[in-house]
């Protein structure tokens, strides 16, 4: 499992002539996402607390939504 967390935490770039090209590439798709979560994070936090509630997340809910994270409440507790 470490293997594969740090294959995907790390660029692919490998030698040869390309080498730079990649390692460019992996930086802008970086800035590029870094800054689709900025606008998205600025769109959301202008809804009212209805509108939010329709796309069924809480103001507290906007940024760990717009991460990828998991923002469902747990089913707890069991009986």
């Amino acid at each position: 499992m470490a293997m594969l967390l740090s294959a995907i935490d790390r660029p692919d770039v490998t030698d040869g002539s390309g080498r730079a090209f990649r390692l460019f590439e992996v930086c802008r798709r970086g800035i590029e996402r870094y800054f689709a979560r900025r606008e998205a994070l600025a769109r959301l936090r202008e809804f009212s607390d209805s509108e939010l509630l329709d796309i069924g997340l809480t103001r507290g809910q906007i940024e760990p939504a717009i991460r990828g994270l998991d923002i469902s409440i747990p089913d707890w507790p069991r009986r």
